[in-house]
């Protein structure tokens, strides 16, 4: 994608660049590798620095409501101080690491609605400029995939996926902010929640899955949220039965939390081999519960549709949903509309 706008900032006759990121996606903490083009202007240019940022959309809750940003959630240096004569061509390969906790925004090819961009910075002369984005396309870890399809499985259908500002309490979370995957309930629950998140944690160690359920108030009770999270490892997971693993954390959430108070630790027999304690530090894994608390005030957290609203157009399961076609996100022509004009909101974090 060519920077337009670097002819604003560095003068008619600039430099103009163009990345170009590696065919197909990337996993969480996976290699992003490509290429920064570079061509000549009209003269000679000193490159000071070429930096990429990755930039996601992200929700935030305040006291007025809800509105949209971009956040930079990490930024890479990939080159720099060298000579561009005029109307030279000129390529820098990069090889970067994605952080673990990078959103997932496709599932079987399908998109889920969220957005995720890579930027580069041009540093010339003193003058900065931050060009278009380029779209940023990231594949589930495989224990990720399981964990969808097993819910599929058991019959609990896709609805929306956003990106929240904010942290949730009791976790080694990185990044400030967190991916929100919101599940209508399968038949069996429907009488009991109106609908179940879910939210991944990953790390080099392994995987939290923290669950929270919509329940529903009965007649002489108000509705609550119900919040658990389980710890499983990178490593073996195609010998896991995920259909039972799931189903048995799905019972759990629903039914035996009748409260929003945390329960003691709860043992399950495929989160044992190698889990992980949201630092990167492997050890024996557990299941454990804790609060979704993006403010650090302890209180659950209930979300709308994200900017990119997906819809369900069946009653088909998660998975089957979604390898049918069954799930659509709104179109987007190009993800750097959705930023522009955002620079004044951006987090660094």
């Amino acid at each position: 994608m060519v920077f337009r706008r670097l002819l604003g900032s560095l003068g008619v006759g600039g430099p103009t660049v163009d990345t170009v990121l590696a065919q197909g996606g990337v996993l969480p903490g996976g290699t992003l590798s490509g290429e920064v083009n570079l061509k000549g202007g009209d003269t000679d240019f000193t490159i000071d620095h070429l930096t990429l940022e990755l930039v996601a959309r992200v929700e935030a809750e305040h006291d007025g409501g809800e509105s949209e940003g971009a956040v930079v959630f990490d930024r890479f240096s990939v080159g720099g101080n060298f000579r561009l004569a005029a109307g030279e061509l000129h390529s820098v390969p990069f090889s970067v690491m994605l952080p673990w906790e990078t959103p997932v925004t496709e599932l079987y090819g399908q998109p889920l609605g969220i957005l995720l961009g890579v930027r580069t910075g041009l540093a010339v002369a003193g003058a900065k400029d931050k060009g278009d984005l380029d779209p940023l396309s990231v594949h589930p870890l495989p224990a990720q995939e399981a964990i969808l399809e097993a819910l599929g499985q058991l019959g609990f259908g896709f609805r929306s996926a956003d990106l929240e500002l904010g942290h949730i309490g009791g976790t080694g979370q990185q990044l400030p902010f967190y991916q929100e995957i919101e599940l209508s309930p399968s038949a069996q629950y429907a009488h009991r929640i109106n609908e179940i998140e879910v939210t991944f944690l990953a790390g080099p160690g392994g995987l939290d899955v923290v669950l929270e359920a919509d329940k529903r108030g009965g007649l002489f009770t108000e509705g609550h949220d119900a919040v658990t999270r389980y710890t499983v490892s990178h490593d073996g997971v195609e010998q896991l039965n995920w259909h039972a693993e799931v189903d048995g954390w799905i019972r759990q959430l629903v039914e035996n939390h009748a409260s929003r108070e945390p329960h003691g630790s709860y043992g399950h027999g495929g989160s044992h081999p190698g889990g992980y304690d949201g630092h990167g530090d492997p050890h024996g894994a557990h299941s454990s519960h804790t609060h979704k608390d993006e403010h650090g005030d302890g209180h659950g957290h209930r979300s709308g549709p994200g900017m990119g609203t997906v819809v369900a157009a069946g009653a088909a399961g998660l998975a089957v949903g979604v390898v049918g076609g069954m799930v659509a996100a709104e179109a987007v022509d190009e993800v750097g509309d959705f930023f522009e004009g955002d620079d004044e909101e951006e987090d660094e974090g």
